[in-house]
């Protein structure tokens, strides 16, 4: 490129600086006293996941951050935009779990109907909610949005996504950085956005909002790693699978693509996991790769790690 060129370029303007707001505050278990969150379930909403169109990756960032918290999550479901469907789904899940989240159909267009519809399986109207319209116009000042040419079908559907249920229904706003809020539904079933980037972010900040018994017993894991296919090792994991089931120690196998085979062991007794995996990593020649309770940092499993002489 010529100095000429370079010299006439115009810099780029900076991007625009955009609003923060207060969180919500954490109200009372809502599940009332001494009563908290065990299981879970996930409702995926939208035909374009179902079409192929969007890949979900909500249902996994669920699952993980489930399994850090020590919440056991039974079911993931994916639906279309159907208004009896999440009606049904909504009702059966939400008497079945002590948390269920679900994710996509929130926005300003026709098929997003998971408000309207969550609003009638738990027999709610709609209304809408002026501090998230509000936080709504902010944000979009913020954004030098041009709205000289706005029309009022637009207004309209933008603020579709404050149109919440007007009964049994919190607004938690869990984050600083986002305008958009979480709706809860008697307690348990919380109704996020499909957008990934906004889903993480909403469901990190919800975790001090859901009632978790601050004394639960958080399971520990232990992974080791064998060079063995899974076709090799099946025989022994079998065995060991009815073998730990009284016990109440999960077993499972996951094959690294041309790379052998994790297998991991749950349990809440860290000296009966350490005795299976000297097991373990005799049957399958394998080695532990790491230990420690379910959720913890890295650097904090190691500190219970054995010395096992391997490299």
């Amino acid at each position: 490129m010529s100095s000429t060129n370079n010299a006439s370029a115009a810099p780029a303007a900076p991007p625009p600086k955009l609003p923060t707001f207060a969180k919500s505050p954490v109200p009372a278990n809502p599940l009332g006293p001494n009563t908290y969150v065990k299981t879970a379930a996930c409702l995926i909403i939208g035909d374009e996941v179902l079409n192929g169109k969007t890949k979900d990756s909500n249902s996994n960032y669920f699952a993980k951050f489930c399994f850090t918290l020590g919440i056991d999550l039974q079911r993931i479901e994916v639906i279309p935009d159907d208004t009896e469907q999440i009606v049904e789904a909504a009702q059966r899940l939400s008497a079945r779990h002590d948390l269920v989240i679900t994710s996509g159909g929130i926005g300003p267009t026709p098929d997003d109907i998971t408000y309207e519809s969550i609003a009638k399986a738990f027999g709610a109207g709609l209304t809408y909610h002026d501090e998230t319209i509000r936080r709504m116009a902010e944000n979009l000042k913020a954004r030098n949005v041009d709205t000289s040419t706005v029309t009022e079908e637009m207004i309209t559907a933008r603020k579709r996504m404050a149109l919440f249920p007007d009964r049994d229904a919190e607004v938690i706003y869990p984050t600083e950085q986002l305008w958009v809020p979480v709706v809860r539904m008697k307690g348990k079933l919380c109704i996020l956005p499909g957008v990934p980037r906004l889903f993480e972010a909403l469901l990190d900040g919800l975790e001090q909002y859901i009632p978790i018994d601050p004394n639960r017993p958080r399971p520990y894991r232990l992974l080791i790693h064998t060079r063995l296919p899974e076709s090799n090792i099946s025989p022994f994991l079998v065995k060991l699978t009815e073998k730990c089931k009284p016990e109440g120690i999960k077993v499972g196998s996951y094959p690294k693509w041309n790379n052998g085979v994790d297998v991991s062991l749950i349990g809440e007794d860290l000296g009966r996991l350490q005795e299976l995996g000297k097991e373990v990593e005799r049957e399958v020649q394998g080695t532990i790769l790491e230990q420690g309770k379910v959720g913890e940092t890295p650097a904090a499993a190691a500190a219970v790690a054995p010395t096992t002489g391997k490299m």
